[in-house]
């Protein structure tokens, strides 16, 4: 895998025609792109095929966290529309995220085509451990996000989302077979409502299998030439880590 099928570019804009502008500037260098919430409530599913249809790889960034009859149902829909990552919260629990991943394999064995990755959020990167004490959680951040994994995989996960500060702990449970796909990426010197963040240099030194990168590449002056510069630190980092550029 390259260090550009590392980077997803997150498109955090507010309809259809934000996203094409950003992608028609950054060019064929977005190979793995992610759709939250507000871009898909906007633009629908149709902006989700049309993004698979143009050759990239779509992670469908919606956080399921219902029951598990209406997770499962709506994990096949995800399928259906050919993305590549579907997440899940952890915290719906273990039915709920073992429902999620037998739909997305049953769906995909009944259309022929690839299962996606199936993902569990575990906390969020804006939450500290003072806001996870607000919500009745008395662990440390760290310690809630590796009981949350263990769940995940044990549900039949594939791997999560996870905070930078993460990985090494995570790496050290889980070895090299189970996916972190990491948020949090920031320059050194932002500052912003992410709390738990790292380069995108330190976080593949880490252990980062890919990285979700939206604020530094789609309110750059340039998007294309941030996107390079994030390419290039991932190539180094991959070098720096023995894990290759490839």
């Amino acid at each position: 895998m390259s260090a550009a099928d590392r980077l997803l570019v997150a498109l955090d804009v507010p309809d259809e025609g934000a996203a094409g502008a950003i992608l028609s500037r950054i060019g064929d260098g977005a190979r793995g792109v992610k759709v939250g919430k507000q871009l898909f409530v906007a633009a629908g599913p149709a902006l989700v095929r049309s993004l698979v249809e143009s050759g990239r790889r779509v992670f469908l960034d919606l956080k399921f966290h219902d029951i598990p009859n209406t997770v499962a149902g709506a994990t096949r829909e995800a399928v259906k529309l050919g993305t590549a990552f579907v997440d899940v919260h952890a915290c719906g629990g273990r039915e709920m995220m073992r429902a999620a991943a037998d739909a997305a394999a049953d769906e995909a064995a009944k259309r022929g085509t690839p299962r996606p990755r199936m993902l569990a959020v575990t906390v969020l990167t804006s939450l500290d451990a003072h806001a996870l004490r607000e919500t009745g959680v008395g662990a440390t951040v760290e310690e809630q996000v590796l009981r949350l994994a263990n769940l995940a995989r044990e549900s039949g996960m594939d791997g999560v989302v996870a905070s930078p500060r993460e990985i090494p702990v995570l790496r050290k449970e889980f070895g090299g077979d189970f996916l972190i796909v990491t948020p949090g990426i920031r320059a050194a010197e932002a500052r912003d409502d992410q709390k738990r963040t790292l380069t995108a240099r330190e976080a593949i030194g880490a252990g980062a299998d890919y990285l979700v990168v939206g604020r530094p590449v789609i309110a750059a002056a340039d998007p294309a030439a941030a996107l390079a510069a994030l390419v290039a630190e991932i190539e180094a980092a991959l070098v720096e880590a023995g894990r290759g550029a490839a």
